[in-house]
């Protein structure tokens, strides 16, 4: 048995119950893994909530990091024994120990801790396509990060700086304006204090930036789509203010023949090779020391509907782990 934590209906984080479920034996293709660290981000809140709705009664969870102690028959990358971490569907890593597709699943070096394989993987891997494979980022592009403090934004400020490109952060308070800033953002904005539209204009000279990369959603589309150069293109990958509403199609044309595209990790990494490479490369940014991980929180597994309020709320920074 293992204390999984399970909604049986959709709602707030009230729903979340933590119970005993028996794990059982891998079966072919599949892996049973034991957490030392499970991650925390706003995919669980929408889970949760139904935004992404999920057939019910389901465990949660889409991160963890631990020890496999067995595989079922087919699984050649693993073993018994091997450190390893995951992002990837489906939704149960809040959890003692299970049973799982193993095809996404990698081998974790020994140079990155539990703790931090489990803050990283979605994260990470969501910071990595964002910058390498939907649209060119090369050196010298200008980019509009929101919610650069948090979990993610912490991680690509960090990452355009490795990159050498000039990223825009926003962030609602002076305090994660400066921790933006020290991450790496070349230029931050207080939303709540400033026009951030306007701002972003007066810092590129009135050009606009190459890319929006905004994991916001609702409030931040429209002025998103304005701090956006003639050919931009805007990635959404989030919508931690809501889901965005319909939009005209010639609305793109009218600001200047825009891109627009909606990216979620779980396409990027459906190819196993696919998902081991990103891996691969977010490990090596960890482990070179050219992105930092910072865990400013690690909760035990019944806190978990604490750490979501705090999440949602947007009182967090940084990343928050859960230890089962």
């Amino acid at each position: 048995m293992a204390k999984t934590v399970i909604i049986e209906a959709h709602g707030g984080p009230e729903n979340l119950k933590i119970v005993d479920r028996p794990v059982g034996e891998p079966g072919p293709g599949q892996i049973r893994i034991r957490h030392h660290a499970c991650g925390l981000n706003f995919i669980d809140t929408y889970q949760r909530t139904g935004l992404y709705p999920l057939a019910l009664p389901h465990a949660l969870g889409m991160e963890g990091a631990g020890v496999v102690d067995a595989v079922g028959e087919g699984v050649t990358h693993l073993a018994a024994g091997d450190r390893a971490a995951y992002a990837s569907n489906p939704p149960g890593a809040w959890c003692e120990a299970r049973v799982m597709p193993a095809a996404q699943v990698v081998k974790l070096p020994d140079a990155v801790g539990f703790d931090t394989a489990a803050a990283i993987m979605l994260k990470g891997m969501t910071v990595n396509y964002l910058f390498r494979r939907v649209v060119p980022v090369p050196r010298g592009s200008w980019v509009l990060f929101h919610a650069a403090a948090g979990g993610v934004g912490l991680l690509a400020c960090q990452w355009a700086r490795a990159e050498g490109v000039h990223l825009i952060g926003t962030a609602g308070s002076d305090d994660k304006c400066a921790l933006a800033r020290d991450a790496g953002a070349e230029h931050v904005i207080n939303y709540r204090t400033e026009d951030w539209v306007a701002r972003v204009r007066e810092i590129t000279g009135g050009r606009g930036v190459d890319v929006v990369m905004d994991g916001v959603g609702k409030d931040t589309f429209d002025g998103s789509l304005d701090c956006l150069r003639p050919l931009g293109c805007m990635i959404s990958f989030g919508n931690a203010s809501g889901p965005v509403p319909p939009v005209s199609i010639a609305t793109l044309a009218a600001k200047g023949s825009l891109l627009l595209t909606r990216q979620t990790l779980f396409t990027h990494i459906a190819n196993p090779d696919t998902c081991r490479a990103m891996a691969g490369e977010v490990f090596d940014m960890v482990a070179s020391g050219r992105v930092g991980v910072r865990i400013t929180e690690r909760r035990p597994l019944d806190q978990v509907a604490d750490a979501q309020r705090a999440l949602e709320g947007r009182a967090t920074t940084g990343i928050t782990v859960l230890i089962p």
